[in-house]
């Protein structure tokens, strides 16, 4: 027996995640982050969301496309292991499977009409900016929520590290919290950056290094210290306005 099929966009996502270093590796776990989902043609249609505003929550299958060109794995290293262990792709939620296929529950806030244009405000995404989708279905309550299920490695929801800002970070956080363009921006530096998105293997020794992580048009630079993780500057962002869209997600 065999199968084929081809399958297209029928929406892009768009969020402040620029890049797939800080991208939370699971839905849910910032709730600050705000974009959109941008319908694309010939499913641009009002008639194709008709009724949609009734669900609180969405679930969106979406296309690991920055990495379909490596190809996929039999095992792969999750990061709730420590990157040192090996589970079979299929026992992960790994961005190296056979499709290419991902899936995110989503808040849904509203439904946005705009020059003959739809869109779905959404929150709580674990999608780089410019990801492909290629279905919504909306969250059932009584079906999609389990009660009792079993998470296996990852039962537990992550440690959170503490997050605070320097006085030069802070001066700036403040300036740029005016701009209407970074809505929630102290709450979602603080929960990207709670998640430590560190490789597991950095995590267990000291490391001076300087990180970033760049969202919406912002570089967000900060160190681990004893304390936690201190952000240290806030700036425009170095990275490429061409390859921002051109990325995948990074769930595991």
């Amino acid at each position: 027996m065999s199968f084929n099929s081809q399958i297209q966009a029928v929406a892009y996502c768009r969020t402040p995640y620029k890049q797939k270093f800080g991208i939370p590796r699971q839905p849910g776990l910032v709730s600050a982050a705000r974009g959109f989902v941008e319908l694309a043609p010939p499913f641009n249609q009002i008639d194709a969301v008709r009724g949609l505003e009734q669900y609180s929550h969405l679930w969106l299958l979406f296309c690991f496309h920055e990495n379909l060109a490596a190809g996929w794995k039999t095992t792969v290293r999750p990061p709730r292991l420590g990157g040192n262990e090996k589970l079979g792709v299929f026992a992960t939620r790994s961005t190296f499977r056979p499709n290419g296929i991902g899936q995110s529950v989503v808040k849904l806030h509203a439904v946005h009409t705009h020059n003959g244009k739809v869109s779905l405000e959404i929150s709580g995404m674990d999608l780089l900016d410019g990801t492909p989708i290629i279905d919504i279905k909306p969250y059932i309550p009584f079906s999609d929520s389990i009660e009792n299920a079993q998470g296996g490695i990852a039962q537990d929801a992550p440690g959170l590290a503490n997050v605070y800002f320097n006085e030069q970070a802070q001066v700036q956080l403040t300036k740029y919290q005016q701009n209407p363009a970074y809505p929630r921006l102290a709450e979602l530096i603080e929960g990207v950056l709670a998640q430590d998105p560190r490789p597991a293997y950095k995590k267990a020794k000291a490391d001076p290094k300087l990180y970033q992580v760049a969202l919406y048009d912002l570089d967000i630079l900060w160190v681990i210290t004893e304390q936690g993780i201190e952000v240290t500057e806030l700036r425009p962002s170095t990275i490429g306005k061409d390859c921002q869209s051109d990325q995948s997600t990074a769930q595991s």
